[in-house]
């Protein structure tokens, strides 16, 4: 008895496998199309020497002693000079996350009466995870940086390290 092709099972396997690669590769081609990778670094020779001056101004922070404790305790950010008895009059605070660059955020922070700068969040915006913490002066003549992870009950010891430095 003779069968039609469309009833034999070793035809469906032969047109199976060549359909599902077709299938696979239009959606691998929607994924890279649809979420492009940002461009790391564009001129590496710009970003060195931006490297350098960087370390140059964690330096400076180390050698006038700068230290800070943070700590986010529910929707409310802290951070307290501790290293120097200096008054600053307003604070850079730049938070990157590692994977997400639309979740950066930057903050100008005054101190409050007790010297500690203050930020309440909104209740909508997601600050756990690992953050690259970055605390400069408003002049911008030195400069903190710190991986932490968030939130934190107990302020954390935020130092100038030059190995930091990215």
């Amino acid at each position: 008895m003779k069968t039609f092709w469309y009833q034999e099972p070793w035809a469906w396997l032969v047109f199976i496998l060549p359909f599902t690669a077709v299938v696979a590769g239009i959606a691998t081609f929607i994924i890279a199309n649809t979420n492009p990778d940002t461009l790391v670094i564009d001129d590496y020779y710009k970003k060195g020497k931006a490297i350098n001056l960087e370390l140059g101004k964690v330096k400076q922070a180390q050698k006038l002693g700068m230290r800070f404790g943070l700590k986010l305790d529910g929707d409310q950010l802290t951070i307290r000079p501790t290293g120097i008895e200096k008054e600053f009059p307003l604070l850079n605070v730049n938070f990157y996350h590692p994977t997400l660059a639309h979740r950066d955020f930057y903050l100008a922070l005054t101190a409050d009466g007790n010297g500690n700068f203050t930020h309440f969040f909104e209740s909508d915006q997601d600050t756990s995870g690992k953050w690259r913490v970055t605390i400069s002066s408003f002049e911008n003549h030195w400069k903190i940086q710190s991986v932490i992870n968030l939130p934190q009950s107990e302020f954390i010891d935020i130092t100038p390290n030059p190995t930091d430095v990215k």
